[in-house]
């Protein structure tokens, strides 16, 4: 009777076993630099989806969002019809909202002098991929030091209904001195249309009685921001 030879443990382990242990090694030795994006992607699917070479799927899913920061960011939707599990948009998404609520602190409590161009950088990685159109208020206090940071409103494609008595009366919940206005075009041009600019008019008009500055309104596009101030409309 012939001999019955098991199979090596190296025969039954997955090929791609050993390419993400190479992986994780590559990062902690020489840091998530040393990377490329479809790799940090992987990295963050081997916990979702351990019996599966997620590296064809990691190509996939930049080639088809863009960006690192679009994939983070996508609705669940979104991130389901592209061929992932819930498990696997869930860890996604987790990264995105993780790395936005840190931008977030690290600009919250800064002077607005000195923090302009992060508080441009938050509110671009916020609002940029937003497929709908968002508004969002950053409040300051007297010493223009930004206190807090929130969604106002969203709205559809191309509008947001924004009511000036509403930010006025969140202003004055918050104890803010001072705003700066952001909101998003979702067809990447941040070109400001009438509405938005009798919009903001209205806004600083409402705010003025109160002593509330409107510091600017800014405008995110895909690839440029547009500031009412630097425009002259402020």
């Amino acid at each position: 009777m012939p001999a019955i030879v098991a199979a090596s443990d190296e025969e039954d382990t997955p090929h791609y076993h050993g390419h993400r242990q190479r992986l994780r090694e590559r990062l902690l030795r020489a840091g998530p630099d040393a990377l490329q994006d479809y790799e940090l992607i992987e990295l963050l699917l081997f916990s979702a989806i351990p019996r599966r070479d997620v590296k064809p799927l990691a190509k996939k899913l930049l080639a088809e969002f863009k960006s690192l920061w679009a994939l983070v960011n996508a609705s669940p939707e979104r991130l389901v019809q592209a061929g992932l599990s819930e498990g696997a948009a869930s860890t996604l998404i987790i990264t995105g909202a993780i790395a936005l609520r840190a931008q977030k602190k690290a600009i919250v409590g800064g002077a607005l002098l000195n923090n302009w161009q992060r508080i441009v950088d938050y509110c671009r990685m916020a609002m940029a991929h937003e497929t709908v159109e968002q508004f969002r208020l950053l409040f300051l206090d007297r010493k223009n030091h930004l206190i807090g940071e929130e969604v106002q409103q969203r709205g559809t494609i191309d509008h947001t209904p924004v009511y000036p008595r509403e930010v006025v009366k969140r202003a004055l919940d918050i104890g803010a001195g001072a705003l700066v206005l952001a909101h998003n075009h979702p067809s990447g041009d941040p070109t400001p249309s009438k509405d938005d600019i009798a919009m903001t008019r209205a806004i600083v008009e409402a705010c003025k009685p109160l002593g509330i500055t409107v510091h600017d309104h800014i405008i995110i596009g895909h690839a440029e921001v547009t500031s009412f101030k630097t425009l002259g409309l402020l």
